[in-house]
């Protein structure tokens, strides 16, 4: 797999979401439900996105009448029914996205650009690693759910604090830990705390960018060599930078290791 999940640059078909519910999950992250206000298209754009970390861009409009864009992961798509969901992370009153997730009704409308993507937990994998915070938890429930029931593994999941904590089915082989700590490193030392299992893993770690591509991609890459093809490993945003300027950091990184 794709060290950078999401860097697909396929053309991708634009479907009209209609939201339908709206569930506070934690205090920092919502859910809003979606139904597909054309079907055919819903159908036409998800039915063939075999990828658990399958990802949608969502454009919000701006008073100016510009739209700012977002990427979330799309949870639970039904093509037969043409719905899905999508969880937010919100932060107060901070940012574009968990504002209007936070607040969103029935019927109001927003357009989706995708899916796109570039993992899903090989099954012939002999166990798996899944690490995130919250921004890269909707991805991997999705991957725990497509898991097959003997699956072994981790899943480390860092939460800023214990009422963040949610449910988070897994087979019974998979131990999933919950670091609670304010502070994005902790992810990279419950990683590297680990006891590491024999034979091939599949690694999905996805979050803040300075942990996950700064701590725990070289202690993947280099100490425990996983190889590269089974490694899908990118950050989801930057502690300090909004979207805009996490994607400026994220191209200065790539050509820094070019």
């Amino acid at each position: 797999m794709s060290e950078t999940p999401r860097g697909e640059r396929r053309s991708r078909p634009e479907t009209v979401l209609v939201v339908t519910a709206r569930e506070q999950l934690t205090p920092g992250m919502v859910r809003v439900r979606f139904a597909a206000a054309d079907r055919e298209v819903f159908e036409q754009a998800f039915g063939e996105s075999v990828f658990t970390d399958r990802y949608v861009k969502l454009s919000f409009p701006q008073p100016d009448g510009s739209a700012v864009v977002r990427t979330y992961t799309a949870l639970e798509p039904d093509i037969e029914a043409g719905t899905l969901a999508i969880d937010f992370v919100v932060h107060g009153t901070d940012g574009v996205a968990g504002p209007w997730a936070a607040v969103a009704e029935p019927g109001e409308r927003i357009t989706a650009r995708g899916p796109g993507g570039a993992y899903a937990p090989d099954p012939t994998a002999d166990w798996h690693l899944f690490a995130c915070d919250e921004a890269g938890l909707p991805a991997v429930r999705a991957a725990l759910a497509a898991l097959p029931t003997d699956a072994q593994g981790y899943a480390v999941v860092h939460v800023p604090a214990e009422a963040h904590r949610q449910e988070l089915p897994a087979p019974a082989g998979v131990q999933v830990s919950w670091v609670i700590d304010p502070e994005p490193g902790a992810l990279v030392d419950a990683v590297l705390a680990l006891e590491w299992p024999p034979g091939r893993v599949h690694v999905f770690v996805h979050g803040e960018a300075e942990a996950v591509m700064h701590g725990i991609r070289p202690y993947l890459t280099k100490e425990r060599a996983v190889p590269r093809g089974d490694l899908s490993i990118s950050g989801y945003w930057r502690r300090g930078r909004t979207e805009e300027g996490f994607r400026t950091w994220k191209r200065e990184l790539a050509a820094t290791e070019a």
